[in-house]
């Protein structure tokens, strides 16, 4: 049984969660969690342990009624992260196939280009108003756009895929309302819809973009399904920007709560740069519950899963664990070696997690650049989420 006191759907549990996880670190092992009818991993090496023992599966279940939740059931059966080998292999390396063309190096002048245009806007915005808001004016139409190009998205389409791309992810919170599981179930049929129709189109009129190689890729004899082209490129999306829009956003954060760390940041932007986003990442994960199923019997340092049962690791303690980091409470934007989990590890590793870093490692040291002097101008708005964690608005003023 948990500690009464930790609770991921309590408030205080999800505007600051730090306090209870060096709590449940001090079990010394994984804790199960009568709630949520799982075990917790809380410890870096239990964590890292979940994410890597191969006989702790990523074992998706159907929603029911089957009718109601059809093409949210297929969008996740047909997607490489709901997967196991032999069909994770086969759709892994039909997906590295497609990226292997140089889809993510190839953008770091596009991420440049896009990055300065939307600074120019922040500074327009704060010239007229006062202030811009990191999160909605910067950290969040970055990897959106960026995502969009990679995949060859039209322009005049990119407004549609941030809200189904939010109402689909909702569904990896435990606090969930009947709203939430609607339109969750809508944005899924309307987003494969649109993909197929992309799709037919770049069968006949071919582009340079990921969606087209997705289409062609061959290995092996094996191609891509309609629906598992569908399912990677929903994955693709939300992989390539949740990551980089919470980083972002809960590392600025942590940089206004903290000159000093800002200020290490301005004085040298881009020598900073790689292992600041590193720790960014690190303080407060994006991601912070990644679940498992066990295959059969697993212990995992004393607690026993058994077969069937579910073990969580817990990614944001792991990354506070003091066995593991110097000070992992002390934000340091200097921090190297800096061995975090935030994208997991094992054969599950984010697939988004190479094009993340890359937005990153360009979108803070030009924002440095830009904005030397940037300071919080209001409270900041925290979203009411645990797994996905992030924020809504950071105002700021330059």
């Amino acid at each position: 049984m948990t500690d009464a006191a930790f609770s991921i759907s309590d408030p205080s549990t999800v505007r600051d969660p730090y306090p209870a996880f060096t709590r449940m670190r001090a079990a010394g092992r994984p804790v199960w969690d009568d709630g949520l009818g799982m075990w917790l991993a809380f410890r870096y090496d239990d964590a890292n342990a979940v994410l890597r023992d191969r006989r702790l599966g990523r074992i998706f279940r159907a929603r029911e009624p089957e009718d109601v939740w059809e093409t949210f059931n297929w969008l996740h059966e047909d997607a490489l992260l709901e997967n196991e080998p032999p069909k994770h292999t086969r759709l892994k390396q039909l997906v590295a196939k497609a990226f292997a063309r140089g889809h993510i190096e190839t953008r770091r002048p596009r991420i440049q280009q896009l990055c300065a245009a939307l600074l120019d806007d922040c500074e327009q915005k704060a010239r007229d108003t006062g202030t811009f808001d990191v999160i909605a004016d910067y950290a969040e139409p970055l990897p959106v756009l960026v995502i969009a190009d990679l995949l060859g998205f039209p322009e005049s389409d990119v407004p549609l895929l941030r809200p189904w791309s939010q109402a689909i992810v909702r569904m990896y919170e435990y606090d969930r309302a009947d709203e939430d599981n609607r339109r969750a179930e809508v944005a899924c049929r309307e987003f494969a819809s649109y993909i197929d129709e992309l799709v037919r189109v770049r069968r006949t009129d071919p582009g340079d973009d990921l969606i087209t190689h997705l289409a062609e890729v061959e290995a092996e004899g094996e191609r891509l399904t309609e629906r598992e082209l569908a399912a990677t490129v929903v994955l693709l999306l939300n992989a390539g920007h949740e990551a980089t829009v919470n980083g972002m956003g809960n590392g600025m954060v942590a940089l206004l709560e903290r000159r000093d760390q800002w200020q290490r940041i301005v004085d040298d932007p881009w020598g900073t740069a790689p292992t600041a986003v590193e720790e960014m990442l690190r303080y407060d994960t994006p991601s912070q519950l990644f679940e498992r199923t066990a295959t059969r019997d697993v212990e995992v340092n004393g607690a026993t899963v058994l077969e069937g049962q579910k073990i969580a690791a817990l990614l944001g303690s792991a990354n506070r664990d003091p066995e593991v980091f110097d000070d992992a409470d002390t934000f340091d934007v200097g921090r190297d070696p800096n061995p975090h989990i935030a994208f997991g590890a094992g054969i599950h590793f984010c697939l988004g997690a190479p094009l993340a870093r890359l937005e990153m490692q360009q979108s803070v040291p030009m924002l440095a650049e830009r904005f030397p002097q940037i300071v919080a101008a209001a409270a900041a708005v925290q979203r009411d989420t645990f797994v996905l964690r992030g924020w809504d608005r950071v105002p700021v003023s330059i």
